[in-house]
């Protein structure tokens, strides 16, 4: 989009390099993702602005391949839903489920999410757990109109609070 602002992935290696061949590094074998003009690769681009009332109360986005909309999922989760604030949004566990390989898996500190994982598995699920899932950089909009940043790690870039 001309002038949005927004930096999106030009690679070809999120595009499916094998038709018919899914496997288990995530790569789908379909043919909308297929290496030609109007295909969609496999990774998602969201940077996401949430609004209300018109206004912008939270930007948030993540690089990580097929894992992307999870990790923005979560933390716009942990904002809107669990009224957290954006520090404890992005550093919060996240879980991350994808159509294939069929599993879900949580990043959390050890042993955070072990009573769910349980009742997951006794229901034939399979769980896993992870070090980390994405690189969340997100900017909150408290209602005093301060901007309060927080990001992952530390190759993340957010805005430093001040006000409009």
């Amino acid at each position: 989009m001309r002038g949005a602002g927004f930096l999106l992935n030009n690679e070809m290696g999120d595009f499916n390099p094998e038709p018919g061949v899914t496997n288990e590094n995530g790569r789908i074998g379909t043919a909308a993702n297929l290496i030609r003009p109007e295909k969609r690769m496999l990774s998602s681009m969201t940077p996401t602005i949430v609004t209300k009332d018109g206004k912008v109360v939270l930007v948030t986005g993540s690089p990580g391949g097929r894992t992307i909309i999870n990790t923005v999922l979560c933390v716009t989760l942990n904002v809107l839903e669990f009224e957290m604030g954006i520090r404890d949004a992005v550093d919060a566990a996240r879980m991350d489920h994808e159509w294939f390989p069929d599993r879900v898996r949580f990043v959390a500190a050890d042993g955070e999410h072990k009573a769910l994982a349980e009742k997951l598995r006794a229901m034939g699920h399979e769980v896993r757990s992870s070090r980390g899932q994405g690189d969340a950089n997100s900017i909150l909009v408290a209602p005093d109109g301060v901007l309060q940043g927080a990001a992952d790690g530390e190759y993340g870039a957010a805005a430093a609070p001040r006000k409009d």
